[in-house]
């Protein structure tokens, strides 16, 4: 397999923290970039600061930051600044998510760096997006799950059984945009020989991701209802009990499942024609008596006998996992998706990225220290060990 990869040789610069933008940097490293991450002196990505769970690092920053160069700046001191200048003049890609108006006043704005640099491409990654009243407005994860409407449908019935997203959803779904984007831009770039602007709005990735909500809630319909881990329009969808206090997740998508649902996983075949039944529509109307009913059915098997009902049946199933059961989960072992990374704490684990080509094997480097690339690439860029000593004791770097 060749170690050719098709981001080598594209330079990245990252004014980043938390998840959004960090997670969009670290898929361009994976995919070969160089990714010099831009971190305050002494303090740096707030992310590492998150939890101590991986011996003592973070987990949100062990996830989303291996395979780039970790650059201390003091952005507010002049050489700082001029060190910055000098990256971007041979970089591809610049990244950030400061907050709101921070990247423009600091002269980052696309407008300013593409007199300057007309083939560096900027993407500004925020809650709102430039312009419109939000524009300026604090924006979390939670907080865009909310403004978003995914709370409304996420969770049990009720609004005091709302419930928030496991994982970054929000963030995770701004840095997709913004890996894609970029992706897209370095395309343009090849074909028009110019930079471009991409602005990634975290409450617009959220919404696009809600809407086959937003369309079952078309002019003004019922919106979908919170059905906890069940499926809001679609039944049986979701967690059942079995006999031995398993739980089995299953899923009956169309009218040729729910009748092997019925024969093979039930055996109860004269449920199928049931009149409150015989539709999606009508099974969801009436779940709490179909649910009862695949209860009942379930209460003298174990977990292991209904999946392997629902097998024989062709019914989409899964066990509910829990992140001790995805760590040795067989299927990640029998592809072969973990590696090992370096990091200061030692050798990780660290699952391949998803998407796998043939053709190269994606980037997978160290997670690095504060700073730990600072001497590196100010060396790289001219400075005398002197000029270096120097930085440092004024703070700069």
């Amino acid at each position: 397999m060749t170690q050719l990869r098709p981001l080598d040789g594209i330079t990245v610069i990252s004014l980043e923290h938390a998840i959004a933008a960090p997670f969009c940097t670290r898929q361009l490293a994976d995919m070969g970039a160089r990714v010099i991450k831009v971190e305050r002196p002494g303090v740096g990505d707030f992310a590492r600061g998150y939890d101590e769970r991986v011996r003592g690092m973070a987990s949100h920053f062990v996830w989303t930051n291996r395979s780039k160069e970790s650059l201390s700046l003091d952005l507010k001191q002049d050489e700082a600044q001029a060190v910055l200048e000098q990256l971007l003049g041979q970089a591809d890609v610049l990244v950030q998510n400061l907050a709101p108006g921070a990247a423009a006043r600091m002269g980052l704005s696309f407008e300013v760096l593409h007199e300057r640099f007309p083939r560096l491409i900027v993407c500004d990654i925020s809650g709102y997006g430039e312009g419109g009243p939000y524009q300026d407005k604090k924006a979390y994860d939670l907080l865009i799950q909310s403004e978003s409407g995914f709370l409304s449908v996420t969770g049990g019935p009720g609004d005091e059984q709302m419930a928030k997203a496991g994982c970054s959803i929000a963030d995770i779904s701004a840095g997709m945009y913004a890996y894609t984007g970029i992706l897209s831009a370095l395309l343009l770039r090849g074909k028009t020989g110019v930079g471009s602007r991409i602005d990634v709005s975290m409450l617009e990735s959220m919404a696009e991701w809600m809407s086959f909500p937003m369309y079952y809630a078309f002019e003004g319909a019922t919106p979908p209802p919170r059905a906890g881990a069940a499926h809001a329009t679609i039944y049986p969808y979701g967690p059942f009990p079995a006999g031995d206090g398993g739980t089995v997740m299953l899923a009956v998508q169309n009218e040729r499942e729910w009748a092997a649902f019925c024969e093979i996983v039930l055996q109860q075949p004269d449920l199928r024609s049931d009149p409150r039944f015989t539709t999606t529509t009508l099974r969801v109307a009436n779940r709490e008596a179909l649910r009862a009913a695949i209860v009942a059915a379930f209460a003298g098997l174990g977990a292991a006998q209904v999946i392997e009902r629902l097998e024989t049946a062709q019914i989409g199933n899964a066990q509910v996992n829990d992140m001790h059961d995805l760590w040795r989960h067989p299927q990640l072992k029998a592809r072969d998706s973990w590696r090992e990374i370096d990091s200061p704490v030692g050798k990780l684990p660290a699952m391949l990225p998803p998407g796998r080509n043939a053709a190269f094997s994606p980037r997978m480097d160290a997670v690095p220290s504060l700073g730990e690339h600072t001497d590196s690439l100010l060396s790289e860029l001219g400075y005398s060990s002197a000029d270096i000593q120097r930085l440092h004791d004024n703070g700069a770097v």
